[in-house]
């Protein structure tokens, strides 16, 4: 039977595609010994012991502290000399780390110029070189002045030891198990990620910290890729069981198949790797080329259908998009967040012309602006910095929350981000009515005035998105400044939650929270969080509690002459008038059931006591009433608040109970030194 020349041809085409598809990796193949070790480092069992248990613990002889190097033996070239492009890479390890007696340092994946010979025995350090290196650290131990968040973290570090960046781990490093981590550099965005799980095989769907970093600037033609730990003045063991490391011309597949490494990408696979055979390899790696032939024909003749009917569902959607044009810029309705060029933002923001700023913060200023690839968007432009700083603060912490690719019809989205020279810049959907904060408290005089059932909506809204961030997303995220400047509002009034730059991110599984200066907007913050520092999903409660009196009463959390909101919807229950904090511009057209349901909810959600606050679901559901309306005091409850001892012993909380206690309504209103925004 003779095989038509067109398919023919045509698959002859797809199985040479294909074939230049699998681009190779720029490192060398490794030779059988490829491992240089150096300081306390060793093979043993065929996985590398980075250092070794120390005679007495913990040391106070700094000639015992252990530290150890693993570097793979030949240079790894990041840039082609030809076509002049930086590599991107991914690499893939699993490790682990026993605590002997006390903990040491940590360790950490490094790439470097060059490997000194000596080692840094300094604490807290990891054997990191002195300078001129990319790390990422798992650090297990906390060291306040080189700003280590606590003592068990992911960090990512650029020639020093203070990481630009860094998450609390969220899982057991120290416990002995094994634990695999990925991480991915992609050139084309100047982006860095990390992932961490127990399992080798089964990459979680989220990363655990991103950070954006141009290695591109820091490393040359060659660079040596490794592992380094230091002990300190602790004990434990550091071991790398299997090691992977790969390098791309150009970009990253977005999808990793399971088969995606290659032989020559195992750096230290223990004993399964002398199980491969090289023959066996060119076979298999044959078979799958057919293989993938014949799926590229299928997938040609699918894709030529799926052009056709895109081209005619598009058709109809510029249509659309046409009809919603506003002076000329589209308004675009879903798109995934992309890096955007410094030329492209200044365009949209005519050279960040202050005409065009919509909303202003502590930190930020937010732009209205007009993309000519996507519509109208809301800039926010970040306060200039340099150097490391400008990979620190809020930027940073807001850029790594939303590129979890947090996706909920009551969160702003994110739609990109420029990072060029000292400016910091991220691209959100823009909200046309503005903030909840302008429409509820500047527009006595103006023709705007929520009716009750928006109202409702709004704060239903913001239930929704604080239940997915507490409770529906893979890792809780406690967003630590809840207010109704956050709250943005679209075309329609609903209710959309922004400004991740306080929050905090933590694994479902961590109880351990660490006391921080806390950080917010006064009158939204629960007394516990200000007196103890550490945020909950109960002060993100109690925040989201005097947002509901907010739209309630229509007043302000402070008003201009100090009477605090909570205060004044207290004194309304306890004398029984509580309708009458109904806000006076709906002129009574509402429904007194649900408005006292809200005004009750907001004060559950506020209680004094974070035990007795309802969860954000439960308010809702109170609110929707699906359930009975929260059982309230008589009058305002008075709590007592103690300060955090270093020696939390019970006989010395007993001791210091009587005589340091705090009796919360004994001052009707405090604001200790913290760090607070601008209420904007």
């Amino acid at each position: 039977m003779t095989i038509p020349s067109y398919p023919f041809a045509l698959f002859t085409l797809l199985f040479v595609f294909f074939n230049l598809s699998l681009s190779h990796p720029l490192h060398l193949p490794p030779p059988s010994t490829n491992i240089t070790l150096s300081g306390d480092a060793s093979i043993t069992h065929n996985a590398i012991s980075l250092t070794q248990p120390l005679s007495t613990c913990p040391s106070t002889n700094a000639s015992e502290f252990s530290v150890g190097r693993a570097f793979y033996s030949h240079p790894v070239r990041f840039l082609d000399p030809e076509t002049k492009d930086f590599a991107s890479f991914l690499t893939r390890f699993t490790f682990s780390m026993t605590q002997l007696c006390s903990s040491g340092d940590g360790m950490a994946f490094v790439i470097t110029s060059h490997v000194e010979e000596g080692l840094s025995y300094s604490k807290g350090f990891m054997g990191l070189p002195q300078d001129s290196f990319f790390a990422v650290e798992f650090d297990t131990s906390f060291d306040p002045v080189i700003d280590d968040i606590n003592g068990s973290h992911v960090g990512i570090d650029l020639n020093t030891v203070e990481s630009v960046a860094s998450v609390n781990a969220g899982i057991d490093l120290v416990g002995g198990k094994e634990v695999t981590a990925w991480v991915e550099y992609r050139n084309d965005l100047k982006l860095v990620r990390v992932w961490v799980g127990y399992s080798s095989e089964n990459k979680p769907p989220g990363p655990v910290i991103v950070a954006q970093i141009d290695l591109s600037k820091q490393f040359k033609e060659l660079v040596y890729v490794g592992f380094c730990a230091s002990n300190g003045k602790g004990s434990s063991a550091y071991i790398v069981e299997s090691w992977r490391f790969k390098t791309f011309n150009g970009s990253l597949p977005s999808v990793i198949p399971m088969d995606f490494w290659e032989e020559q990408d195992c750096f230290m696979c223990g004993e399964s790797s002398s199980d491969i055979s090289y023959v066996g390899v060119k076979k298999t790696k044959m078979e799958m080329e057919i293989v993938f032939g014949l799926v590229g024909l299928a997938a040609l003749v699918l894709s030529l259908v799926a052009v056709y009917v895109i081209c005619c569902v598009c058709g109809k959607k510029r249509k659309g998009r046409a009809r919603r044009s506003i002076r000329g810029c589209r308004v675009e309705t879903s798109r995934v967040p992309t890096s955007l060029s410094l030329e492209e933002i200044t365009s949209a923001t005519m050279g960040f012309d202050r005409s065009r700023i919509v909303g202003e913060g502590a930190t930020a200023k937010v732009y209205k602006g007009c993309l000519l690839s996507g519509g109208e968007v809301a800039v926010k432009r970040f306060e200039k910095a340099n150097g490391l700083d400008r990979l620190r603060g809020p930027f940073t912490n807001e850029f790594a929350t939303m590129a979890g690719c947090l996706r909920h019809k009551n969160l702003v989205q994110l739609h990109g981000w420029c990072c060029e020279g000292n400016e910091l810049v991220l691209v959100y959907e823009f909200m046309p009515n503005g903030s909840l904060n302008k429409i509820l408290h500047r527009s006595f005089n103006a023709a705007v005035v929520l009716s009750w059932r928006q109202r409702l909506n709004i704060v239903l809204g913001v239930a929704s998105a604080l239940a997915y961030l507490h409770e529906e997303c893979e890792r809780q995220i406690i967003h630590r400044d809840v207010k109704t400047c956050n709250i943005m509002l679209d075309a329609e009034f609903n209710a959309k939650l922004g400004d991740f730059g306080l929050a905090e991110v933590y694994d479902h599984s961590s109880i351990t929270r660490e006391a921080t200066i806390p950080a917010g907007t006064m009158g939204y913050l629960a007394p516990e969080y200000v007196y103890s520092g550490v945020p909950t999903v109960k002060t993100d409660v109690y925040s989201f509690g005097v947002v509901m009196l907010e739209v309630a009463t229509g007043r302000k959390p402070v008003e201009d002459d100090g009477t605090v909101i909570v205060d004044w919807v207290w004194g309304l229950w306890e004398v029984g008038k509580l309708i009458e904090g109904a806000d006076s511009r709906l002129a009574g057209k509402f429904d007194k059931v649900e408005m006292e349901r809200m005004l009750m909810t907001g004060l559950a959600c506020v209680h004094p006591n974070h035990a007795k606050r309802p969860t954000v679901k439960e308010a809702a559901r109170i609110l929707q009433g699906e359930a009975p309306l929260p059982v309230l005091p008589a009058r305002k409850p008075r709590v007592s608040l103690r300060p955090i001892f270093h020696d939390d012993t019970e006989e010395f909380r007993n001791l210091c109970a009587g005589r340091f206690s705090l009796e919360l309504d004994d001052v009707p209103y405090m604001t200790p030194k913290s760090h607070f925004g601008n209420d904007q």
